[in-house]
């Protein structure tokens, strides 16, 4: 079977490579043409854009890069034409998937769309073009099924892929058994949100002597962009490219919204949820998005299993009490590997996401009928 993988984000690459390890298993005559990364190409993927090339962030740099952009639907849809794939696997990526989506469907190709766009916060509306121009949704949310049902539309939940990622990377380390002292920080990735946060968690260090707080940097940015925010600390250090080192011998996390609080879940750490935004755009954001929590672990467990500080809760003297509960609190530590397990199973589902998504399309793919 000939595949189209679109992908433009490092994530996608990641999850894309795994999920091609797994067709291949199924399909030895497979043959993969991909938008994506070093990781696509490592598993055997003829990759013809390289996600650092569509990164485009806010709304003036999609302004100015406007016509790159347009560039790229059009080289997309003449290099899907000249490759003719049976099938198109759309990662993630919403802002420009599921443009090419719909050109995809309205040019008869079997569109299948993995790790869904997060419609259930914001933009809900898209689901109809979703219902109109993806033949298949995988989705990697359990609470996305539901979500997906009232709107009369079935998807199939395959599980989370970060579950593999992690469970990877611990199988091919000596993991100790016990926590170091170390208290990781992950402040974010852009300098916006990292100006935010990143003093007010480094503030919280001078209340734990004993314990080396260690922040992960970001690695899209350069290295020095962190000295200034570390300098004035005996008790604090940085790693770069160690995220996952760093959360697999860590104590405890202070973790900014996103991927990473489920990450840091996935290695058994207990964490606080930090998030300080700019106090216009964060309340417009309240009105416009529709969650009752802000971290991943919350909204897929439907509780509030690790504590969220969100915008003016978000102080040293806030963080301080809740970390030292998090460190001396053994009820609580309990109550927390015990939600972990939970959601580990929960994101497990009987296998790895990507066998669960490979198994699916290459069924859809053989018993569904020519477009």
């Amino acid at each position: 079977m000939k595949y189209y993988v679109i992908s433009g984000e490092a994530s996608g690459d990641l999850h894309g490579s795994n999920l091609m390890k797994a067709l291949q298993v199924l399909d030895d005559k497979s043959d993969f043409r991909c938008w994506g990364g070093d990781l696509m190409k490592a598993a055997g993927g003829n990759v013809v854009k390289h996600y650092r090339d569509l990164a485009f962030m806010g709304f003036t740099e999609v302004i100015k890069n406007i016509f790159t952009i347009f560039k790229n639907f059009d080289f997309c849809k003449k290099d899907i034409l000249s490759f003719n794939p049976d099938v198109i696997i759309f990662i993630d990526y919403p802002g420009f998937n599921l443009r090419m989506a719909k050109w995809a469907k309205e040019n008869n190709f079997k569109v299948i769309y993995y790790i869904s766009p997060q419609v259930w916060a914001w933009k809900e509306k898209r689901v109809h073009q979703i219902k109109k121009y993806v033949d298949k949704m995988l989705v990697i949310l359990p609470f996305e099924e539901g979500f997906y049902k009232k709107w009369n539309y079935p998807v199939e939940y395959v599980g989370h892929p970060l579950v593999e990622v992690v469970e990877d990377f611990l199988s091919a380390q000596k993991k100790n058994t016990e926590h170091s002292n170390a208290i990781a920080l992950l402040p974010g990735s852009r300098k916006q949100e990292i100006n935010k946060k990143l003093p007010i968690m480094l503030d919280v260090s001078k209340n734990f002597p004993s314990y080396h707080f260690v922040v992960a940097k970001a690695p899209g940015l350069p290295s020095d962009f962190y000295e200034p925010f570390l300098q004035p600390y005996k008790n604090v250090s940085a790693v770069e490219n160690k995220t996952y080192h760093l959360l697999s011998e860590a104590s405890a996390a202070l973790v900014t919204s996103g991927t990473a609080t489920l990450e840091t879940a996935l290695f058994g750490v207990p964490e606080i949820i930090c998030y300080k935004g700019n106090a216009i755009s964060y309340q417009i954001a309240k009105r416009l998005v529709n969650i009752k929590y802000i971290g991943l672990v919350n909204l897929i467990m439907d509780k509030l299993v690790v504590k969220e500080l969100i915008q003016d809760d978000l102080t040293v003297e806030n963080i301080t009490a809740e970390l030292h509960s998090l460190l001396e609190n053994q009820e609580k530590k309990m109550q927390i590997a015990s939600d972990y397990a939970a959601l580990r199973s929960l994101l497990s589902k009987g296998g790895h996401a990507s066998t669960n998504t490979a198994n699916s399309i290459w069924n859809y793919i053989r018993t569904s009928p020519a477009q």
